[in-house]
């Protein structure tokens, strides 16, 4: 396969996972909140949490050993391979453990200064050891398969192991906790749908990886890199929690909650959006390792022309849409106010902002510019969580939004010019200006609702105003492109004709 139709078969199947992820991911906080409460709800998200940041101690370890692996892939080279894949196995294990002592020590110490209602010390901590078994199982099992496989461009396997993991483990949520099950049970059987799917990528691996052999002598040497993209994975996974944990800190868990349900809409468009990034990454990869400087320039500009496109029509359907949908969905939910228009329009410039600097992220880890970029990432992270904690002592979670934004602005203003000068060599203008022209036609097409009022009450006029918002909004981004980005319209309809056609 070429990578036009590994990049065809990587999007369709994780469009296929990321749409049950998304599904999933409305139906089991809501299941979570009319059984178990607002309280439990932030409880778990915020445990969540504090697991994502353990996670760290394997930080950069799998985008090193992804990164060492486009040339010997491309090469056939299969000694090569089974030392760097030796060695990531190696460092996947010692991280294991050392998030293992972490976790213990989080059992031991959280349920101090988060005290649920009616429920005792011991089962807290219990449910912070269930909670991190996915995180456990992937060190120990998963990770191992996940290079390999996300390296020779075969991240279509991992979603659709992943997809029968997701579908399994919502219906062992949605049955028990309908069952009024305790939280701490519901979650102990939820580890079996884990076990699924590493049973799924490790017969796969090994039909279809023969001369994959984890006993080569490892290539540490290979993993270099890793300190670098620890680096700015530890920055990233700050800047992404550290919402929930100053919440956690400064507020309730019950303002935690309202994070999470307007965070679990903003991580359900997310997870669509990563289907491009993760189908493209180690396409991108692989033209740099080959250094085909001009396809990498023609496919970049096409990639895009088209990620900005889609993100501008989707956040202004959420601007539009958002807080009705969360109305919707904790219309039962009685015990805290989750109807914050205001913080709803905060959530959508956060998530646009973050999803701008998208395409030039993913370069930077395509061509493992982890030490060039550990600063700027840190700035981001500390404007964060510094500005979120001053913020957040008077106005809550509407100043941890406003440092969130601040912070992902700051980065896309230092990537638009990173980019160009270490890896495409193409003028800043052209992204800075398609940029401002989508966010200029977006703004038109919004201003409109502030005056037209509707009336929402069901998914299904939701919906229905929903696509009727996107059709409008798609139609005035389509002329803007007629009009000033013509040239790389066509360019990209031309590549999906041709990839059509060759099938």
């Amino acid at each position: 396969m070429n990578r036009t139709k590994k990049f065809l078969y990587n999007s369709m199947s994780t469009a296929l996972y990321q749409a049950i992820v998304m599904i999933a991911g409305f139906i089991t906080p809501r299941f979570m909140l009319v059984h178990y409460g607002s309280e439990i709800n932030g409880l778990v998200s915020s445990i969540n949490q504090f697991i994502t940041y353990f996670n760290l101690v394997e930080a950069g370890l799998g985008s090193a050993a992804v990164y060492s692996l486009y040339k010997p892939l491309a090469d056939n080279d299969h000694k090569r391979i089974n030392a760097i894949v030796s060695a990531a196995k190696h460092f996947y294990y010692v991280s294991g453990a050392i998030f293992a002592i972490l976790v213990v020590v989080l059992a031991a110490v959280y349920p101090s200064f988060a005290k649920v209602e009616n429920m005792p010390y011991v089962i807290i901590s219990l449910l912070v050891i269930a909670l991190s078994s996915k995180s456990f199982l992937d060190f120990f099992s998963l990770a191992k398969y996940r290079v390999i496989l996300t390296a020779d461009q075969k991240t279509y396997v991992i979603s659709l192991a992943s997809t029968v993991h997701i579908i399994l483990n919502t219906l062992v949520i949605v049955v028990l906790s309908i069952k009024n099950v305790n939280v701490l049970i519901l979650y102990i059987v939820a580890i079996i749908p884990l076990v699924v799917r590493t049973v799924i990528l490790a017969f796969y691996v090994k039909k279809n990886y023969k001369y994959l052999s984890y006993n080569e002598r490892p290539d540490n040497s290979a993993l270099d890199k890793r300190w670098d993209a620890l680096f700015l994975q530890i920055v990233q996974a700050v800047q992404v929690g550290a919402p929930t944990v100053i919440a956690t800190v400064f507020t309730s868990l019950k303002t935690v909650s309202v994070y999470s349900i307007f965070n679990m809409v903003m991580n359900g468009i997310n997870s669509l959006l990563n289907i491009f990034q993760n189908g493209l990454s180690a396409s991108f990869g692989d033209l740099i390792a080959r250094k085909e400087q001009k396809k990498l320039q023609k496919a970049y500009s096409e990639f895009e022309y088209a990620y900005y496109h889609l993100i501008f029509i989707i956040y202004t359907v959420a601007a539009v849409m958002l807080q009705f949908f969360v109305n919707i969905y904790t219309s039962k939910v009685t015990d805290v106010n989750y109807n914050q228009p205001l913080l709803a329009i905060l959530f959508v410039i956060n998530g646009l902002l973050y999803n701008i600097k998208t395409p030039q992220g993913m370069l930077v880890i395509s061509a493992g510019l982890y030490k060039e970029t550990r600063w700027q990432s840190l700035t981001q992270a500390l404007i964060a969580v510094i500005l979120g904690i001053l913020l957040a002592i008077p106005f809550g979670l509407y100043g941890i939004m406003i440092a969130l934004s601040l912070s992902n602005l700051y980065r896309v203003i230092d990537l638009l010019f990173f980019i160009p000068k270490n890896i495409t060599h193409m003028k800043v203008s052209e992204s800075a200006v398609r940029i401002i022209r989508l966010l200029v036609v977006s703004v038109i097409c919004f201003v409109p609702s502030l005056f037209i009022k509707v009336a929402v009450s069901n998914f299904i006029i939701w919906a229905v105003y929903a696509i009727i918002y996107t059709i409008f909004i798609a139609l005035a981004l389509t002329i803007e492109s007629l009009l000033f980005d013509r040239e790389c319209l066509f360019s990209l309809i031309s590549r999906i004709k041709n990839t059509i056609k060759s099938k």
